[in-house]
């Protein structure tokens, strides 16, 4: 089975509609199967004194003049509908807020996502399951009990779901990636695991498809050094490409765990000198 490949744009469009437009055109050049947004009501989802701080920006000097900048509304979003659409590529969004998932369903979306630091919102998670489309929840940040009590919810509803291993630091170090997590938390929660990678390089992402990722999610930018916080754990539209190439070169090299002589191996058995066994 081929492993889902998500391309993240998150908010490295900056605010930019054009921006969001080369990325989907990126992630659709590499090769991906998915691109994926976030979505925020700004005023509910971050406190007002956290609003108010001073941030220095490209458009702004306050964290609220910054935070509404990154923040696409409904012109935005039927017009990335529209592209999408027209480019056969399908795109969804991480809900930071229950409004904010209320907005997506106007889409008619085919996949969910449940951000790392959503993992615990309750009201949000009921939600999500409850419209019974496929999710991605990426497991940053979390106890094992916390990921397990987020299952319970989409279990309860049988909503189809898969998690997402996940160490939410941007960029993160390679050391702390702890993909071995991967074969526990399958094996724990009795369901697919995928990896949401925030490194540099890609190695590691590789390194989760050979043990058994079924999702992959990275994000992905025009340029590593434009101005954002997740660009510089983001990998360049020619480096996704390369990415994805490697993926599908590892699902072959997997195989299916079955030994057999293949037929280049039966031509090379007249190389040995006596049959023993």
């Amino acid at each position: 089975m081929a492993t889902f490949i998500i391309a993240e744009i998150g908010i490295n469009h900056n605010g930019d509609l054009d921006v969001a437009k080369k990325l989907i055109d990126g992630a659709i050049l590499a090769g991906c199967d998915a691109v994926k947004f976030q979505k925020r009501t700004v005023e509910m989802v971050y406190s007002k004194e956290e609003l108010d701080k001073p941030r220095e920006s490209p458009w702004s000097t306050t964290n609220r003049e910054l935070k509404l900048r990154l923040e696409f509304g409904k012109k935005e979003y039927d017009e990335i509908d529209k592209y999408c659409k027209k480019k056969g590529i399908d795109w969804f969004a991480s809900a930071w807020d229950v409004d904010s998932q209320k907005f997506l369903r106007q889409y008619n979306l085919k996949y969910n996502k449940i951000a790392s630091p959503m993992l615990t919102y309750g009201e949000l998670l009921e939600m999500v399951a409850g419209e019974k489309k496929y999710t991605f929840i990426s497991t940053g940040m979390s106890t094992l009990e916390e990921i397990e009590k987020a299952v319970q919810i989409f279990e309860d509803v049988k909503c189809p779901f898969e998690l997402m291993h996940c160490n939410s630091t941007y960029p993160m170090k390679d050391e702390d990636a702890n993909l071995k997590m991967i074969p526990v938390l399958r094996e724990r929660c009795g369901c697919k695991v995928g990896y949401s990678g925030h490194e540099v390089g890609l190695i590691t992402t590789c390194a989760a498809v050979a043990l058994g990722a079924t999702s992959v999610e990275r994000h992905i930018t025009l340029d590593r050094a434009m101005y954002g916080s997740d660009q510089a754990a983001s990998v360049e539209v020619m480096g996704f490409h390369r990415l994805v190439g490697y993926i599908r070169i590892i699902e072959k090299a997997l195989g299916d765990g079955i030994k057999r002589i293949t037929p280049e191996e039966e031509i090379k058995r007249k190389l040995r000198k006596v049959d023993t066994l």
